[in-house]
Formats: structure tokens, sequence, C-alpha cells
């Protein structure tokens, strides 16, 4: 049996305080579930390694939720758990989310020695009236010490997840914010544009007309921020993301490169052996179901030869390299002109892509990715 190197994702799905424009399946009255919570991933994780022996897991991510709102050894169990299960690939990425306020020196040491080696820090913005408005529990003075924290404890690796297009913010806030964030140097940053998802309370107030958004202005945070960013030598190697040389998240591009990967936890997803599968969303019915020696599979669907090609191109297109005919070939026995011609032509001629060695969206075509995304389906 060939061994197969792979992604591992855990949700922890607990929060101190859920965002207002937060639609993830997080949830922040559940103190009481935590620990059972855990005992249910760690039989997960078990049943998962009997399941797929030949798994080398290359990537681990914690995320949530805001996996650093939970105590600290509950993070170092999960990890040693995995470690006992699977095969850990030599120098790991092994990431985690946290919230600024969450998390203090006691728990970076912990998280330390547990063996992550890579943070995510949730800041969003600098302006402390603007994080009042999203919902956030810290400030920007509570983050600047984390990150202090978290550079003092030796962390190299550091993401810093900010939003742009948010209400009532102006340009002068965004670039106040990349300016701050820079000037601390991390290894990568994470710019969304803030989309408003049904189910939120921004979703409320956006339909009573409480909040407005100024797409151009949104547009112009972009361009500015893929210009500044690349002042500061960040590459730009995905719609959203930026990175230092050397510092790209591995775990994520396991997901637009379609390779496998494993969700572990409530309302987590794989991708394996071109099948996609779901945890269901409930944290009472994924404890539940894992208490009784059964995998908490919600959903399970092989993906069609076409439905692959589909992924392949329209997660491969959100990198900034974009897609290489030569690897689509590879993979798929057949030319992506041949599959795509029309489209790829038309797309061309709109000037969204261009197909010079790879295939990429244009500057133009960034900003109709999702146009161009479902051209392809």
């Amino acid at each position: 049996m060939n061994n197969i190197d792979c992604g591992l994702y855990i949700h922890i799905p607990f929060c101190a305080k859920k965002c207002y424009y937060c639609d993830f399946p997080s949830y922040c009255n559940l103190k009481n579930r935590i620990a059972p919570y855990i005992g249910a991933i760690k039989k997960e994780i078990q049943l998962i390694a009997g399941k797929y022996p030949n798994i080398i897991v290359k990537t681990i991510f914690i995320g949530g939720g805001t996996p650093t709102y939970i105590d600290s050894k509950y993070i170092v169990e999960i990890l040693n758990e995995v470690k006992k299960a699977f095969a850990i690939g030599n120098n790991a990425e092994i990431s985690m989310e946290g919230n600024p306020g969450t998390f203090d020196l006691y728990k970076l040491i912990d998280y330390k020695e547990a063996g992550i080696n890579r943070l995510s820090i949730g800041l969003q913005a600098s302006q402390d009236r603007l994080l009042k408005k999203l919902g956030r529990i810290h400030t920007n003075k509570q983050f600047l010490q984390t990150f202090d924290n978290v550079k003092k404890l030796g962390f190299q690796n550091i993401n810093i997840d900010l939003i742009f297009g948010l209400p009532d913010q102006s340009m002068d806030d965004w670039k106040e914010t990349l300016k701050e964030v820079t000037s601390l140097k991390p290894s990568h940053l994470s710019c969304y544009s803030l989309i408003i998802e049904e189910g939120t309370p921004f979703y409320e107030l956006y339909k009573r007309g409480e909040i407005n958004i100024n797409e151009d202005l949104e547009r112009e945070m972009y361009y500015h921020t893929k210009e500044f960013l690349s002042g500061k030598g960040y590459n730009h190697y995905e719609i959203s993301n930026f990175a230092k040389d050397g510092f790209q998240c591995i775990h994520n591009l396991i997901y637009w490169d379609v390779k496998p990967y494993i969700g572990i936890g409530s309302s987590a997803h794989s991708f394996f052996n071109n099948y996609r599968f779901s945890n269901f969303n409930s944290v009472e019915k994924y404890i539940k179901t894992l208490s009784s020696g059964i995998l908490p599979v919600a959903n399970n669907h092989k993906l069609t030869r076409k439905e692959l090609i589909e992924e392949y191109v329209f997660l491969g297109l959100r990198k900034v390299r974009g897609i290489s005919p030569k690897d689509f070939f590879n993979t798929f026995e057949e030319e992506i002109e041949t599959v795509y011609g029309d489209v790829l032509n038309k797309l061309i001629g709109q000037g969204l892509i261009e197909n010079r060695g790879n295939i990429f969206l244009t500057s133009k075509g960034l900003d109709f990715a999702n146009y161009v995304f479902q051209s392809f389906l």
C-alpha cells in the first residue's frame, strides 16, 4: 500500500463571543461541552488512523472557532494523539488560529512545546472603534501585546488576518492598519474582503439599511493592498494571501492544489481518494456518534472526473501563479485546451486570464474571479 501525503484540519468550534460577520460553525455558549468534545476528537483521530493507515501527515491546521479560547492542555492532548496515531512528515507545518485576548504567555509556551510552529492571529483592523463594530473581544493594544509575546517565544512563522471593505472603514483606516501591521514584520498576511453572509448579525443590519458597503472603495483598498505589500517584500500568491519568501501557507496550498486532506471535528470537511465528505455540524451529534465508535460522517460524495477537473481549475486559479497546463495533462491525461478551449479563448478575449506558460488571472481577472470560476462550471 502506497503512502499518501495528507493535510490534517482540526476544528475547534468554541468561541468567547461570536463576531457579527462570522458564519463559521462556531458557538459561544457551550463551555460545558469542551471536555467531551476533545474526547470525541481523540476518538475520531484513532478511527481515521485505523481506516487510512497509509497517511503521512504533512501539515496540521487547528482552526475554529477560536482554538486559543479553550485550555491549552486540550491542544496538547490533541497533538499528542495525532503524533501517536499518524506518521508525521519531517518539518511538518503545524498551524493554529488564535484571537488576541484569548491566549497568554503560558498558553503560548504549551503550544510551542506541543510542536506548533505557525500561528495565525486574527486582528482584522487596527482601530478599536472598528473592532467594536465587528464584535471583536480584543483591542489593538491587546493584539500588539499578543504579537510581542509570540515573537518573544521565538515563533518565526506568523500570519495576521485582516479584513477590508468594512462598514465605516475609510481608506486612511486601511492604510494605517497595513502600515502598523507590516511594521511588525509578520511572515504572512491574509487580507480578506468583507462578505456579508446570511444568518449573521451583519446581514440583518445590511437588510435593514443600517450598514452600507462601498464596493468602489473596497476595490481601491484591494489595489492598494497589492501594491503596498509588494513594496514591503510580500509575494502575492493567492487572491487574499501574501507571504515573505519561504512562508506561504503549505496547508492552504493543499486545498488549492486539490491534494488530499482529512478534517477532524464537527463540521470538518475532507477530500480523500476522490471523495469529499464532511462531519455533522452539531457538536452534540458529533460527540454522541463517536461515543458509539462510529465516524460522524454526514455527507459523502465521490467526485466524477468532470467535477474533479472543475475543482482543479477553479481552485488552481485562486493561486496567482495559476495552473500549469503540463500539470493538468499529467493529472488528467488530457490537454486543458481540449477540455476548455472555448472558455479559455473567451476569458482571454475579455482580458480576465492570460495563458503564458501558466494560465492565470489578470489584474482585472482578480476583480471578477467568481465570474471566471463559474465559467468553468
